[in-house]
């Protein structure tokens, strides 16, 4: 629950960006900065905060990320302005990245015949925040308005610190290493470890096709022939817990038959979700059955990326996990710049072109990698 609900701020903006275009006089497209500017933030907290984990006691260091979560929402909420909403967005992706440091909390504490599966327990309540995510935020913003999305995410997550802190264990550090050489030893572990890089190569290719649609879809649907609002997103966006459930039988699946088969089955799948939305245009049927292959896809690959992440070093969880997350959250920044542009100039068949790109070449890799 708490990792749902911590990443789902990364997402609540990507429902209500017709309503923002509206709101502050928006050219088409420029809308797209708020979620770009997230996914940022994203990339950065996994960089610099996340590694802290393996450095400092977990669950103090949860809480107290929490509580900034917490300010930055407040921030966007009373934005008097689009820029303001934007630089507070960043801070919102920033902070919002202490799911991250709850994922390999969980691992640690998991037996290791059972990781996989405990694994895809925690991705798959990740994938479910982010998922409802736009479904709330989408009927809020329809309702009430932008603003109070963010007053709602505040409050949410207020009442998840204080879940945090009754229930989490205290946790010691697995490193004495200093800040300035816990940051250089990222470097270290992708050096020594192939696998670790083929796996965060495919996981961006992959993370940035899935951003690169939902950072589009509000904008497609409040155009001929959808011209539907937040809300609809947010249905929409439920189609895709059918995915988010399937991640424990794929990390599972992972623990019995090795990661790499699940990997390019996902990435296979991602390809086929966007020849759908491209060839089935124009219906909401094949929004829906699209959505429902591409959620499938990105859970089941990421789930099986990661527990082949986490098998490489017990000592460095937290730091093998920065540099997945930090790799695939720069994914999904790219993914929502380069899809809005393609969006831009050549419309959804633009987006539908780089998701398929993207994630055919993310299978590529991953099948090098066998």
């Amino acid at each position: 629950m708490g990792a749902g609900a911590s990443v789902a701020n990364s997402y609540y903006n990507q429902a209500f960006l017709g309503h923002l275009t509206t709101d502050f006089g928006l050219a088409s497209g420029i809308a797209a900065i708020v979620p770009v500017l997230t996914q940022a933030g994203n990339a950065l907290g996994v960089l610099f905060l996340a590694p802290l984990g393996d450095r400092l006691e977990r669950k103090s260091l949860i809480l107290i990320t929490i509580g900034t979560l917490v300010a930055a929402l407040i921030g966007a909420a009373i934005s008097p302005g689009f820029i303001w909403l934007a630089i507070a967005s960043l801070a919102v992706g920033l902070f919002a990245t202490v799911a991250q440091q709850i994922v390999p909390l969980a691992v640690h504490l998991a037996p290791p015949s059972e990781r996989g599966r405990i694994l895809g327990k925690v991705t798959g309540g990740i994938l479910i925040g982010i998922l409802l995510a736009r479904t709330i935020s989408g009927a809020i913003s329809d309702l009430w308005g932008w603003t109070y999305v963010f007053w709602f995410a505040a409050v949410l997550m207020t009442a998840v610190a204080v879940a945090l802190a009754i229930w989490l264990p205290r946790v010691p550090p697995t490193t004495h290493l200093s800040y300035p050489r816990l940051l250089g030893s990222l470097w270290t572990l992708i050096r020594a470890h192939e696998a670790l890089r083929r796996a965060v190569m495919v996981q961006f290719l992959i993370f940035a096709a899935f951003i690169g649609f939902w950072s589009n879809l509000a904008l497609l649907l409040s155009e001929p022939p959808y011209q539907l609002g937040g809300t609809a997103v947010g249905l929409l966006a439920l189609v895709g817990v059918a995915g988010a459930l399937a991640a424990p039988i794929a990390g599972g699946f992972a623990d019995r038959q090795g990661p790499a088969v699940v990997v390019s089955f996902g990435a296979a799948l991602v390809v086929l979700a966007f020849l759908i939305f491209g060839l089935w245009r124009g219906s909401i049927t094949g929004l829906i059955v699209g959505i429902l292959v591409l959620d499938l896809a990105v859970q089941s690959s990421q789930v099986a990326n990661q527990a082949r992440v986490y098998a490489l070093d017990p000592t460095a969880r937290s730091r093998l996990n920065t540099v997945f997350m930090a790799t695939m959250l720069a994914g999904g920044a790219a993914g929502a710049g380069l899809a809005g542009a393609a969006y831009a100039a050549w419309g959804w068949t633009g987006t539908c072109v780089f998701g398929a790109t993207s994630s055919a070449l993310a299978l590529f890799l991953s099948r090098k990698s066998k």
